[in-house]
Order: structure tokens, then C-alpha cells, then sequence
């Protein structure tokens, strides 16, 4: 770990020749005509990834107006291009035989899996043991981590993964299909998660999707939401962006989670670049 660490303050550079850099690929990217998977639009964001991913001391709180507001475009423009890169895969791997077999052709299919072992053993550490029902909010065409987690840590438990896009459910509906006893664990659920209700209260623990409320008003919003509903001594495990990472995704903080009991927040410094923020409900 150590080692990581160094090798990641060596590749740093000044946080003023970061926003600059930042700034030009953001420029480059909404020029394109389109975000779908191409040599172009891959370069620029493996580009931005890789510019991001060193642990800056960098709060995005403390940038000026301009800086925030470009950050805010790029998040949205980051959230598309990955949804049309997860659709293409997903479509492709639903023309090959035995798709689950083959989930490791997703480019990013290695940060998954990390990311999965990272949060069940955080989920562990905090007494959560094959919970009997999870939602996963925003699972997309690609729902990676609710296999990667039914398949590898929590081979009991029952997902619900919500989605907004009917198309990308669709697509996703077909890869667990070519798995009976899987698909009797996977159901996919169509729908604005705001007007999902009662049903937040059936699960033991609900993951929220790092691109699942792109700006700061409206995760909070949907935070709120979840917390109303959903049950108490529930738990809800939020990912979450620090440092330049930030420009790839929203931020949340201790302060935004104050109605819940906070029990872990984990900065990774590795190629893993979502924070992860385990909250409880609490029981009155």
C-alpha cells in the first residue's frame, strides 16, 4: 500500500497545472459529436482518468466559480460516456454465449470486482452478513456489482437493481437470463427511484450508484428520500468522489449524511476511484 501511495505523490503535479489540464480535456470532450465508444473518446477519457486518480489534497469546495461549473458539465458528460460504453458491452456480450463467463472483456471489469470486495468487506466489518434483500439504484445495462457481488461475496442474497432506463434493464434482464438459478436472485426494476416508496423499507441494505444524482441537490435529494423510506437500522452504503477524483464524480460528505449514524468512510488511493460511505438508518 505504501509504495501505491508514493508512486501516486511522485506522478503529482501542481494543483494549478491539474485545473489547466482538467479544463483543456473538458474542452476536447464537448467538442466531440459524440460520447460513444471510439479511439477519440476513449483516449480523452483514459486521459482524464488517469490525470484524476493521483490522491491531490485538492477540495473542490475551494475552486472558483468557473472551475465549478465546468466540473459539474464534465460529471454529466463522464455519465454519459459511461452508460454508452456499458451499452455497447452489454449488447455485445449478450451475442456471445454464456455473457456472465465473459464479464472480464469490460475494460474496467478489474476496478468492479475490487470495488465489490472492498464494499462487502466494509459491510462485514460493520455486521452486515448475507443480507437476505439489497437494492442497487442506477445498476445501468451493465449491473457489475450486483453480479460481481451475488456471484463472489453475497451468494444468498436476493438484488433489486432500479433503473430510470427501461433500454438499459432490458439489455441487462438478458445477461442474467442465461443463468436460471442466478436470475431467480436479479430482478430489474424500471423507474425514478423518487417515486419508489413503501418498497425501500423491504431491504437490509441499499447501494447507491456513484452517477445516481449528478448534482449535489439532487443526491441529497434522493438521499433524503431513501432515508425516509427506507427501514429502520437499515443500511445504505453511498459512493462518493474525494480530492481531484471529484472531477469524475459527485461528492458526499460526512455533514450531508447528519440523520444517519455514520459507520465507515473509505478514501481508496488505488486505481479504485470511488469513495465508499456506510451510514445506518437509525432505530428510534
Amino acid at each position: 500500500m505504501a509504495s501505491l501511495q508514493n508512486s501516486h505523490i511522485e506522478s503529482q503535479i501542481p494543483t494549478e497545472l491539474l485545473i489547466a489540464r482538467v479544463m483543456q480535456l473538458h474542452a476536447s470532450i464537448s467538442k466531440l459529436e459524440s460520447l460513444k465508444p471510439s479511439k477519440q473518446v476513449n483516449s480523452l477519457f483514459t486521459q482524464l482518468v488517469k490525470l484524476c486518480t493521483p490522491s491531490y489534497s485538492i477540495d473542490i469546495k475551494d475552486l472558483p466559480q468557473e472551475v465549478q461549473e465546468m466540473r459539474e458539465s464534465l460529471i454529466v458528460l463522464c455519465g454519459r460516456a459511461e452508460g454508452l460504453l456499458e451499452q455497447e458491452f452489454a449488447t455485445f456480450l449478450n451475442k456471445i454465449p454464456q455473457p456472465l463467463n465473459n464479464l472480464n472483456l469490460f475494460p474496467y471489469y478489474g476496478n468492479y470486482v475490487k470495488l465489490a470486495s472492498l464494499e462487502c468487506r466494509i459491510l462485514k466489518e460493520n455486521g452486515v452478513v448475507q443480507p437476505k434483500k439489497v437494492a442497487f439504484v442506477g445498476s445501468g445495462p451493465m449491473p457489475l456489482t450486483s453480479i460481481v457481488m451475488a456471484k463472489n461475496h453475497l451468494k444468498t442474497t436476493h438484488f433489486d437493481n432500479f433503473d430510470i432506463d427501461e433500454a438499459a434493464n432490458n439489455v441487462a434482464r438478458r445477461i442474467v437470463a442465461t443463468d436460471f438459478e442466478f436470475e431467480k436472485r436479479m430482478k430489474f426494476l424500471t423507474g425514478d427511484i423518487l417515486q419508489v416508496k413503501e418498497k425501500l423499507g423491504e431491504y437490509d441494505c441499499i447501494f447507491l450508484a456513484a452517477l445516481v444524482g449528478m448534482s449535489k441537490e439532487d443526491k441529497m435529494k434522493i438521499i433524503r428520500h431513501i432515508r425516509k423510506y427506507m427501514k429502520d437500522g437499515g443500511i445504505l452504503l453511498v459512493r462518493s468522489a474525494k480530492g481531484a477524483r471529484a472531477f469524475l464524480y459527485p461528492v458526499v460528505e460526512r455533514h450531508d449524511l447528519l440523520d444517519f449514524e455514520v459507520l465507515s468512510i473509505f478514501h481508496p488511493i488505488d486505481e479504485v476511484i470511488n469513495s465508499v460511505i456506510l451510514v445506518r438508518k437509525p432505530v428510534f
